[in-house]
């Protein structure tokens, strides 16, 4: 029957990975398919929200994760002199969740945690270096080319998932909209392995100010002392070249924390920031989930953890149609993610960087004072890492109907 074609997935990101050994768990046939010659070394993303953990626990990716991964139970949102610092505890969900922190571990380290997984499973066939060049569906399912070393292979699906990023050649080949803008400015990311916590600084904080805000972090690299990385906002008519020299990546570092003396730098990159949902995640026979469906500011953590709670509410329905219930569960899908993407990841990654950027000293000062009494509330402290932890998020989108 044409609905025991296998399910053909595009992108061996964490997204594409996770609707693997999610489809898989549930004993339906699936073919991976990347682009890259082998996972890719990302960068950016590597904080993990209580509702993702709890996801990947069932497939042994989280118990994996904090062989290496760093807990953070404190995170603070700041202003630049430090004298308005508000400190969020996620202890005060220890009653919601198993996990009442944030891990801390790179996104890079997780792709081969969840390909080792997967590679255990003999039924599932694994495909790098091969590029996607088109597909065609009909009633029946989706028939797909991809092309590698000069020759072209064509496999049929009963359904195609687009987890290939945010330059999705799925979401291009269906025409899907992508709502949504580009934040003019670039920003710089550049990682050191010198210790901010002896200055107070939370393992994740966020720093306000009018003039140059930023985001740091710390990451658990290959281990101890692990990296700690700071995300800042530059001038996008300034070439990379000038924006990561060394003297300018330094005075950034200088007007965080000065030193005296020169910071150890062990990498630095630019990128452009993206706030765009597509207008669907459904068309047809065809999914989108991750990056290929949404793209948002880092402010927050939000982007992969997303990602992967696409995975796991696509896999989780398209398993249940496979099983015999109506295929407009599909349309729910789509329903319940792009709630959860605009009502939550988009508008707190905005308000966020709202918050962060303010230019007006008087306004900023105030919503960071507010912030400050918040976390000093424990009952309004507890509402707001409910929020920003995406829990009442994921509630109030998988009540969608």
């Amino acid at each position: 029957m044409s609905d025991r074609l296998p399910v053909v997935i595009a992108g061996a990101g964490p997204t594409g990975l996770m609707c693997a050994l999610a489809l898989r768990k549930q004993g339906i046939p699936v073919v991976l398919f990347e682009a890259e010659p082998a996972l890719t070394h990302d960068l950016r993303a590597g904080s993990f929200h209580p509702p993702t953990l709890e996801m990947m626990a069932p497939y042994g990716i989280t118990d994996k994760m904090h062989e290496t991964g760093l807990k953070v139970q404190r995170w603070q949102i700041r202003n630049r002199p430090g004298d308005l610092i508000a400190e969020f505890n996620l202890d005060l969900l220890k009653d919601v969740t198993p996990y009442p922190y944030r891990l801390h571990l790179e996104q890079h380290r997780l792709t081969p945690i969840q390909l080792e997984i997967l590679r255990r499973d003999p039924d599932v066939e694994i495909n790098f270096g091969h590029t996607l060049k088109g597909f065609a569906q009909d009633a029946d399912g989706v028939t797909v080319t991809f092309g590698t070393s000069g020759t072209d292979r064509t496999i049929k699906a009963s359904w195609l998932i687009g987890a290939d990023g945010g330059r999705s050649a799925v979401r291009k080949g269906l025409d899907v909209e992508f709502e949504g803008f580009t934040w003019p400015e670039l920003f710089v990311v550049v990682s050191t392995p010198y210790d901010f916590a002896q200055h107070g600084f939370a393992l994740n904080c966020y720093i306000a100010d009018p003039v140059e805000w930023g985001a740091l972090f710390k990451v658990p690299d290959d281990g101890p002392p692990g990296l700690w990385r700071l995300a800042y906002p530059v001038n996008p008519d300034e070439s990379d070249e000038v924006l990561l020299a060394p003297e300018r990546v330094e005075a950034a570092l200088q007007r965080l924390v000065p030193t005296g003396k020169p910071y150890d730098i062990r990498y630095k990159s630019t990128y452009r920031v993206h706030q765009r949902v597509a207008a669907s995640f459904r068309s047809g026979r065809v999914l989108l989930a991750g990056d290929a469906g949404h793209l948002n500011n880092p402010l927050g953590g939000f982007g992969l953890n997303s990602g992967i709670h696409d995975a796991i509410n696509l896999s989780d329905k398209l398993a249940r149609h496979w099983h015999g219930e109506p295929e407009d569960l599909l349309d729910l899908y789509s329903r319940q993610r792009r709630s959860a993407t605009i009502e939550q990841v988009q508008a707190m990654s905005i308000r966020n960087k709202q918050t962060m950027e303010e230019r007006d000293p008087a306004v900023q000062r105030t919503r960071l004072e507010e912030l400050v009494a918040i976390a000093n509330d424990p009952a309004k402290a507890r509402q707001h890492l409910l929020n920003t932890s995406m829990i009442s998020g994921l509630k109030r989108a998988n009540e969608v109907k």
